[in-house]
């Protein structure tokens, strides 16, 4: 469990922006245990888009992190003033060798939060380091192994999902995949629509702008959109670093869901990762009642495995154990929103929500 080291005792970990050292994700891939999350590229569009400050602590040994835990605080007068590893994050895990450095690192996060009058400490990972502790939130990870290559991986799909490809194949849908922003406007306008029949703001298009420039038009991420009769009907993005792949956005015209667009873009979207190299694809985080993109997500041969948030409050000086998730009224009232108004309330509570 979590040791109580005084400050006098630490080992030199330094707080650190990783925007800017010019060479931070060349540090990251001589480490072990990254993804695209702890790039600067991420940093960047958290920090531009909706202005959380990064405050990284990070031990260097021999020009490669030792250990390091991505931090950035998020300053609202609606919710509040705390840390977070990382927001808008499906997963963020520290990088550490041992328990002692994990200590060390969360003794650190701890203090600095203290200095910083933050309300709580929030980390998306390290439950192998905090076993003891109990989660604020659970959610399901899904990974599948893309290094048999899509023609192995296409008999461990479920029945199902091989219909849905082929009926998708057979209604003749144009598939692109594109690192361009026209595409990424398209991704948007389906976005509103997809977060509107889940009773949920759209992220607001400023950052999904930022994300275009920062990470997809620096090839590391794509978007792949399928079409019919010139109308681009379900799309998802992609981020990548390394050789690992993570669907992070997913949206679709419910109208079309016949066609079984979702499926044939998905899969289009494993053929092109296993023909770059790729080794494995992340399919984002999962909501436990959420069954039916459970269903869709295990269809894949993907190995499903638990994701814990942990929430620790600097005030209280104790673990919360909560679920903050949108009740079900309010997501009824927002998804009878009309688009605009839908649109001006992510711009607006997105970046308290962090």
């Amino acid at each position: 469990m979590l040791s109580n080291k005084s400050k006098d005792t630490m080992p030199d970990i330094a707080v650190v922006n990783p925007l800017e050292k010019t060479n931070w994700n060349d540090l990251l891939l001589r480490s072990a245990g990254y993804s695209f999350f702890h790039t600067a590229q991420w940093a960047g569009t958290l920090a531009e888009a909706y202005g959380y400050q990064p405050l990284y602590l990070y031990e260097n040994n021999d020009n490669t992190p030792a250990g390091l835990l991505p931090l950035m605080e998020v300053k609202s007068p609606l919710t509040g003033k705390r840390g977070v590893c990382l927001p808008f994050t499906d997963a963020c895990e520290p990088i550490v060798k041992s328990d002692r450095q994990f200590n060390e690192l969360w003794a650190r996060a701890v203090s600095l939060g203290k200095e910083r009058n933050w309300k709580y400490l929030e980390i998306r990972g390290g439950n192998q380091y905090l076993m003891e502790a109990p989660p604020f939130q659970v959610f399901w990870g899904h990974e599948l192994d893309l290094r048999p290559g899509h023609e192995k991986l296409s008999q461990g799909l479920r029945n199902s999902t091989r219909r849905n490809i082929k009926k998708a194949y057979g209604e003749k849908l144009e598939i692109n995949i594109s690192t361009l922003p026209d595409t990424m406007k398209e991704f948007c306008r389906l976005n509103v629509m997809t977060r509107k029949e889940h009773g949920l703001p759209p992220q607001p298009d400023r950052f999904f702008r930022i994300l275009q420039n920062l990470v997809i038009g620096r090839d590391m991420g794509f978007i792949v959109t399928a079409s019919t009769g010139g109308q681009v009907i379900a799309a998802n993005v992609y981020l990548h670093f390394g050789m690992e792949v993570i669907y992070k956005y997913g949206a679709s015209d419910k109208r079309y869901q016949h066609l079984r667009a979702n499926n044939l873009v998905m899969w289009e979207a494993i053929k092109h990762s296993c023909d770059r190299g790729f080794k494995k694809l992340q399919f984002g985080r999962t909501e436990p009642q959420h069954k039916g993109l459970m269903q869709f997500k295990d269809g894949w041969g993907a190995k499903p495995y638990k994701m814990l948030y942990y929430r620790y409050d600097l005030r209280g000086k104790t673990f919360r154990a909560n679920d903050n998730a949108i009740p079900g009224k309010l997501k009824n009232i927002i998804s009878k929103l009309p688009a605009p108004a839908l649109k001006t309330a992510g711009r607006i509570l997105y970046r308290h929500m962090g």
